[in-house]
């Protein structure tokens, strides 16, 4: 049988409420008086943009798009697939695309030139989590929750092989037993 141990959370469930809570008033502000479109980048940001969305006290509209962006053995490969896209027209709209947590930079630079070929009013992105250690490509992230060091963290979203999306906080993964 196999355990997971992780340690003790890095990011609290009250800190993720506050610093999102911020992100929302923040990103009304900038948006007042526009037509706002959020896009979620699943699986991960899930959690982060049902909670970010209560928190934008606009008048939004969502969509999601699911990507694939990593090899089995947890690495990133670089490439990046898309499982199911976004079913609204992007052209003429104002577009917020919500991350979990950009560390290689790949996701980004791939959102942004497929995004960007369809014209849209505006394109920005917003992250819960960011991990500037891990990047590869230079892009801009409009809006950071928390910048973190280069640990490999679940919860809020965020997985080890598919689990540990339910923890209502962010944790460093410390180790991987098999027994």
């Amino acid at each position: 049988m196999e355990e997971r141990i992780f340690g003790k959370p890095i990011i609290t469930q009250e800190e993720m409420r506050k610093r999102i809570r911020e992100l929302g008033l923040k990103i009304a502000e900038d948006y007042q008086g526009r037509d706002l479109l959020m896009v979620g980048v699943l699986k991960g940001a899930f959690a982060f943009i049902a909670d970010l969305s209560r928190a934008t006290p606009l008048p939004l509209r969502i969509d999601f798009l699911v990507v694939s962006t990593r090899a089995k053995n947890n690495t990133d490969s670089g490439r990046i697939d898309i499982i199911s896209d976004i079913f609204q027209d992007l052209a003429g709209q104002d577009i917020l695309v919500v991350e979990d947590i950009v560390d290689s930079g790949h996701t980004i630079a791939f959102l942004k030139e497929k995004i960007m070929g369809q014209k849209p009013k505006s394109l920005k992105f917003v992250a819960l989590l960011n991990k500037p250690q891990r990047r590869k490509v230079d892009v801009v992230v409009d809006y950071i929750g928390f910048t973190i060091p280069n640990k490999y963290v679940v919860g809020y979203g965020l997985d080890y092989e598919n689990k540990y999306r339910n923890l209502p906080y962010i944790a460093v993964l410390d180790k991987v037993q098999e027994e």
